[in-house]
């Protein structure tokens, strides 16, 4: 099926395993997919004992934020059985690709896993504008999941960054996506 949904570079969607969601970037080269994740994260967990999982293609900010710091509630998820698994997508998606998920090699500090497409379908088919504001969001977040991990003040202003972008670029949502992550992050939102 080759990369369906997908296309070369890094795709940003939200990735659902079992009851789990997180934003995730999936690594497309050569017409192969594959993801890289931290270890220890539920995200890889599931897939290590799983070995599927959906990545959602959805366009609200907020969800890419809460994503990366919670867990959602069960009410987002929705099940789609898929060659006789059931896997769960989010229910406010727009598009989803559902992948065999095989490991490829680990690290010490992550898991490497090649993904082979199994099904996929769009829901809502709409248009999407590039928005700086919402690219510097995916930003930001990315970002602050390393920030979590390991502190340093090169991450922060990188941050700091993206939410000027935020500010002068976005939208309501991006801008309540920002106040979030920095609630998050336990920044003051003074800039």
């Amino acid at each position: 099926m080759g990369l369906g949904l997908l296309r070369d570079g890094i795709n940003e969607v939200i990735a659902t395993t079992f009851r789990n969601a997180a934003p995730m970037g999936i690594i497309c080269r050569d017409q192969a997919a594959r993801i890289v994740m931290f270890r220890g994260s539920h995200t890889a967990e599931n897939i290590v004992r799983d070995g599927w999982v959906v990545a959602n293609f959805q366009f609200d900010p907020v969800v890419y934020v809460e994503t990366a710091f919670r867990d959602l509630p069960a009410a987002a998820f929705v099940d789609e059985e898929v060659t006789g698994v059931t896997m769960q997508r989010l229910a406010q998606t727009e598009a989803w690709a559902a992948y065999h998920a095989e490991i490829e090699r680990e690290t010490k500090d992550a898991v490497i896993v090649a993904l082979s497409l199994w099904k996929e379908g769009v829901i809502s088919p709409v248009l999407h504008p590039v928005n700086r504001g919402f690219n510097s969001i995916i930003e930001a977040t990315v970002h602050a999941t390393r920030y979590q991990r390991s502190p340093d003040k090169r991450l922060q202003d990188l941050i700091r960054h993206h939410a000027a972008l935020v500010r002068r670029c976005g939208g309501p949502r991006e801008f309540e996506a920002l106040r979030l992550l920095f609630r998050y992050l336990d920044f003051p939102d003074d800039d």
